[in-house]
């Protein structure tokens, strides 16, 4: 299990930055809910032209190897569209039974000319402060 909770990854101009955060007060360690944010940052470093975030597709695996797959439409309700320089931030969150884990994906980012890229999302963990393997 990674211990490392960021991670950045650029496929094709579009850069995609996470930072997952444990919640203490959200979490019952007692009944094994251990409850994480991750905010993400999704930049258009390409000068090609805009992109519009589609879809998303999440893979959540916990120390027990368990794992958990998630798509849907846009993120946060949106599917925004970034012009060249721009940014789009937003906090999601995620929970586990046991105290660790670790999340990775893609957006499925479309192109005006009809091009499609599968933007990486590179693997960060969630992991309680001091918790053990």
């Amino acid at each position: 299990m990674s211990d490392d909770t960021h991670s950045d990854a650029t496929t094709e101009g579009i850069r995609i930055e996470v930072q997952s955060f444990y919640l203490e007060a959200r979490s019952q360690p007692a009944a094994n809910r251990y409850v994480f944010a991750y905010r993400v940052r999704i930049s258009n470093v390409d000068h090609d032209g805009p992109v519009t975030l589609k879809t998303r597709h999440w893979v959540i695996t916990n120390q027990l190897g368990k794992r958990e797959e998630v798509r849907g439409a846009g993120v946060v309700g949106e599917q925004p569209e970034l012009a060249p320089g721009q940014s789009f931030e937003y906090t999601s969150g995620a929970m586990l039974q046991p105290p660790r884990g670790t999340m990775h994906g893609s957006y499925q980012m479309h192109r005006p000319d009809g091009r499609v890229v599968e933007a990486q999302i590179a693997p960060f963990g969630l992991s309680v402060p001091f918790s053990l393997n």
